[in-house]
């Protein structure tokens, strides 16, 4: 940073570039790489939704304080009602009931876990909900947890007894005490971290390599045939023809349909039993019967990727119509003086100076592809029997459908490292056609 004469400050080049950039590095820095370390961390973790026992990401054995508040009066009030209602049970009832004092008191001894009881107990009696994660989960000692959940296993089970000798609505009654004394034990939060064995456990998984394998496939195959057709279509509209307006508005049609509404839209087309291209395929004898489109694994495959290459080829045609616009003219006049027919124009001309608008047209559906989740998830689910299930859509059902957010996380990251790896490949190893500036001389 240079100094002016009057004292001021002044940028140079470099740094106003700096300067210049920051903004756009710190928006990716919140909405790219925020998600991804967030997803790296709850892999680490036992983390399930639908287990209530792992829906925290805990480190140390900790206590649910408003579940031990909660429970803790529930069990109060129902002790004394069921004492005055069956008193073949009070004696049971009255030493569960000191149990539960008795490690209530060893708890709150700690003025700190005192403090924090009194604040959670008054919200609860005021209906205020608890939102402050550290108030409400609270770390205890590993030996009074275990001692705690061991003496209300056994008064689980003392009242269990005497509620095989009560009857009716009693019977009844005494069965909520002994579930809200189990509640009262789940209070108590095991450490849930469990390292990197997500990643160890879905690595090792069969399923895992099945999808990277589908998702390998489907990607090479699609992106493959929309570069050769997309290349066509992109070389037709290149010419001076008339209409051709029209024929390029045309054309950015099935680009523009929403991919969740295209993919519905082919599960129509390709049904078995109404579908008119399902019904076509078969009578010309692409296909031995109808309902082999999406009923097998050869032709849900075929199903996805032929959708997928009629809804993005027009995509990779306008990229490569971009790059083939910047070719002159002159160049293709040149070779036509020295005697070059269609064919040796189209080698010699057009895909040498087409390289690096094809190069990033791949990359740019590459990452894309590889992605690809809304048009399996709503064409085949991943079905049958996983034969189209891509990484994301495998993903997404751990992740959502099984509410397992440690091991979805995992999968995520995988994701992520597979993507960042195909950028890699694509900018660094091809980074001298996709910038030539940087070629040493």
């Amino acid at each position: 940073m240079a100094k002016k004469p009057g004292g001021k400050f002044q940028l140079n080049e470099k740094q106003l570039g700096y300067a210049m950039v920051a903004p756009a590095l710190i928006l990716i820095l919140l909405v790219v790489i925020w998600p991804v370390l967030l997803s790296g961390w709850n892999s680490l973790f036992d983390y399930r939704l639908n287990d209530p026992s792992k829906s925290e990401r805990i480190m140390t054995e900790s206590l649910n304080l408003e579940e031990y508040a909660d429970n803790r009066y529930l069990i109060e009030q129902n002790i004394n009602e069921l004492s005055e209602a069956y008193p073949e049970g009070e004696e049971t009832f009255n030493e569960t009931w000191a149990v539960v004092q008795e490690h209530h008191e060893e708890l709150v001894a700690d003025e700190g876990m005192a403090s924090s009881y009194q604040e959670v107990n008054s919200m609860l009696n005021n209906y205020e909900p608890i939102q402050d994660d550290n108030l409400r989960i609270q770390s205890i000692d590993g030996s009074w947890g275990s001692e705690f959940e061991a003496a209300m296993g056994e008064q689980i089970e003392a009242v269990n007894s005497v509620q095989q000798q009560a009857e009716g609505d009693i019977a009844v009654e005494i069965g909520y005490l002994a579930a809200q004394l189990d509640n009262l034990q789940g209070s108590v939060l095991s450490s849930n971290f469990v390292g990197l064995q997500n990643y160890t456990d879905y690595l090792f998984n069969g399923r895992t390599w099945t999808a990277l394998a589908n998702t390998t496939f489907f990607t090479i195959v699609s992106v493959g045939a929309e570069l050769i057709i997309g290349l066509g279509v992109a070389l037709l509209i290149n010419r001076a023809f008339k209409g051709r307006g029209i024929v390029r508005a045309s054309v950015l049609v099935p680009w523009a349909i929403p991919t969740a509404v295209a993919a519905m839209m082919w599960s129509y087309l390709f049904d078995g039993q109404s579908g008119i291209v399902a019904h076509y395929m078969a009578a010309i004898g692409l296909i031995s019967d109808p309902g082999t489109l999406l009923t097998t694994a050869s032709g849900s495959m075929f199903s996805i990727i032929f959708a997928d290459v009629w809804k993005t080829t027009p995509y990779m045609a306008l990229l490569l119509l971009a790059g083939l616009q910047t070719i002159p003219n002159t160049q293709y006049e040149a070779a036509e003086v020295d005697g070059a027919g269609s064919i040796q124009k189209f080698f010699f001309v057009t895909l040498p100076l087409l390289k690096s608008a094809i190069l990033v047209a791949l990359l740019f559906r590459t990452l894309d592809a590889f992605r690809v989740f809304d048009l399996i998830y709503v064409l085949t689910g991943g079905g049958p029997a996983n034969a189209t299930e891509s990484i994301s859509v495998f993903a997404y059902k751990i992740l959502f459908e099984q509410q397992n957010f440690g091991a979805g996380s995992a999968l995520s990251v995988i994701v992520f490292v597979c993507v960042a790896i195909i950028s890699f490949i694509f900018v660094k190893l091809l980074g001298s056609d996709l910038f030539p500036e940087k070629v040493k001389k």
